[in-house]
């Protein structure tokens, strides 16, 4: 029988698959980085050399020197603190999802206000502070608008509302 020593240095090994995934990880939060607005990008806490290059790539239009930008940012971020910018990152994906669960809640609110009366009180009993006669108004009008297949002007102004009061 052949006995094997274990070597505990063996679990230090990570893989050069590792390595290549970790770049390409910076690499995309790095191209991510380029898809900013200016005033998100000054909320990040960025090296002078890294803002530089995002703010130059964001300049350019030549599609040989987009890549090359992309890799040059890619190789900046292995040298920044990461851990930020990705907080960051999912602190403003966080908000756009519960903006985007809002937004939908008034859609279907606005779709039940055009097809149930009933809804019409439900709504106000929770937002008492709604202007009734205007609420109405729109309502009605959306109905008709719906009726004879114009554009839903009246329906997109109920919903303007609708996110002013309850939003």
């Amino acid at each position: 029988m052949i006995d094997y020593e274990y070597d505990d240095d063996e679990d230090d090994y990570i893989s050069k698959s590792h390595f290549k995934r970790e770049a390409e990880a910076k690499q995309d939060l790095g191209e991510r980085l380029i898809t900013l607005r200016q005033e998100q990008l000054d909320q990040l806490d960025l090296s002078e050399t890294l803002y530089d290059a995002v703010m130059l790539a964001k300049r350019l239009t030549s599609n040989g020197a987009i890549r090359r930008q992309r890799q040059y940012i890619g190789k900046l971020m292995r040298s920044e603190e990461l851990e930020p910018i990705e907080a960051k990152f999912a602190e403003w994906d966080r908000k756009d999802r519960a903006d985007t669960v809002r937004l939908h809640r008034l859609e279907r609110w606005r779709d039940q206000l055009l097809a149930d009366d009933d809804a019409l009180s439900e709504w106000l009993a929770e937002h008492p502070d709604t202007d009734v006669q205007r609420l109405r108004t729109l309502i009605r009008n959306a109905r008709k608008e719906q009726a004879a297949s114009k554009p839903p002007k009246s329906s997109r102004e109920l919903f303007k509302l609708l996110r002013e009061v309850g939003g």
